[in-house]
């Protein structure tokens, strides 16, 4: 096969993956606005979609439940992309194709002791706290995965994330069982769901999100270029350092901005990423968009079924993600037989 033809290939999968993760993320945005406590009709949806952008107040009682979801849909949308993203940020700068974003442990622990200590309830509180708790466990997981010949290499890093993960999800523990009140507030943050959507919420977290995923786009040829190896990067004239800090840090502020608002959801940025790259191949140039594109979708789907058949309560999306997401990642590791590491 001549390099025209799998670049013209490879295009082709790139623009079949964009046009058909456009079209899930429109069946995605369709279904949770449809589905709930009450099924509404496409008409309903249409009216409240209507209300919503004009300003008005909907009328009939389907177009007020299409109203009520439209907020907790959008943000769905954001943090399912932005929780894609961020793993495939940090499945490219770690060449660990089975890596996960791994700041979750790490938001938590500081949203924790900001409930527990300082009694912290507002979303711009949990915001500062899982960026800071997720940028230490970040540092703290590569340091520990630098130790010893080699460096920092994907399976040392894996080993790092794990251990870090584990004895974090510890001290969390150990604040939370002496302290009921904050145990009870805790719990249903830390399930993760997009339950609790507000406007004023969204607002706060979107302009880092916009922010980080722009920086992740314009360093996908960078993180081509890291696939291949420090040394060839280097000789391809790209700044090692640079780009893997630079990339980190959006992956951080990605995921940590999700954590804050949504609680940690667990295996969106493990299973999307991957999933792509067994289809568009290793172009992070196109892995990236279309990831998000399937995040978005995993997470408002999600969403939409722990509505559906938790009714007349719901079952969190991080259950949801959790519950489909053990078995996809036992699959991963059976396919791979840990190849990459």
């Amino acid at each position: 096969m001549t390099s025209a033809t799998a670049r013209t290939r490879r295009s082709a999968r790139t623009i079949w993956g964009v046009a058909g993760g456009v079209v899930l993320v429109a069946v995605g945005v369709t279904v949770s606005l449809a589905f709930g406590s009450r099924v509404v009709s496409i008409a309903e949806i249409g009216e409240g979609l209507r209300a919503f952008v004009s300003g008005d107040t909907a009328q009939e009682i389907g177009a007020i439940a299409v109203a009520e979801r439209i907020p907790r849909t959008a943000l769905s949308v954001i943090a399912g992309a932005a929780l894609a993203l961020s793993g495939g940020v940090m499945q490219a700068i770690t060449r660990n194709p089975i890596a996960d974003p791994g700041v979750n442990t790490g938001a938590a622990l500081f949203v924790v002791c900001g409930m527990a200590f300082f009694g912290m309830s507002s979303v711009f509180s949990y915001l500062g706290l899982a960026l800071a708790g997720g940028a230490l466990a970040a540092v703290v997981v590569y340091l520990v995965g630098s130790v010893g010949a080699g460096g920092a290499t994907p399976i040392k890093l894996a080993l790092a994330g794990a251990a870090v993960t584990a004895s974090l999800s510890s001290l969390v523990s150990a604040v939370l069982l002496p302290r009921a009140a904050a145990m009870n507030e805790f719990r249903f943050w830390q399930v993760g769901g997009t339950g609790g959507a507000d406007w004023s919420s969204i607002a706060i977290v979107a302009p880092l999100i916009a922010v980080a995923a722009i920086v992740v786009f314009c360093l996908a040829s960078g993180m081509n270029s890291l696939a291949l190896g420090d040394d060839v990067a280097r000789g391809l004239g790209v700044h090692v350092g640079r780009t893997r800090a630079l990339a980190a840090a959006a992956g951080v502020v990605l995921c940590a901005a999700v954590t804050a608002v949504a609680g940690p959801i667990a295996f969106v940025g493990l299973m999307v990423p991957h999933a792509v790259r067994l289809v568009v191949g290793p172009d992070h140039r196109a892995i990236l968009p279309i990831s998000a594109l399937g995040g978005a979708a995993l997470l408002t789907i999600a969403d939409t079924i722990g509505r559906v058949i938790g009714s007349p309560g719901e079952i969190e999306a991080g259950i949801i993600t959790a519950f489909v997401g053990a078995p996809v990642l036992v699959a991963i590791a059976r396919r791979t037989r840990m190849r990459a590491l």
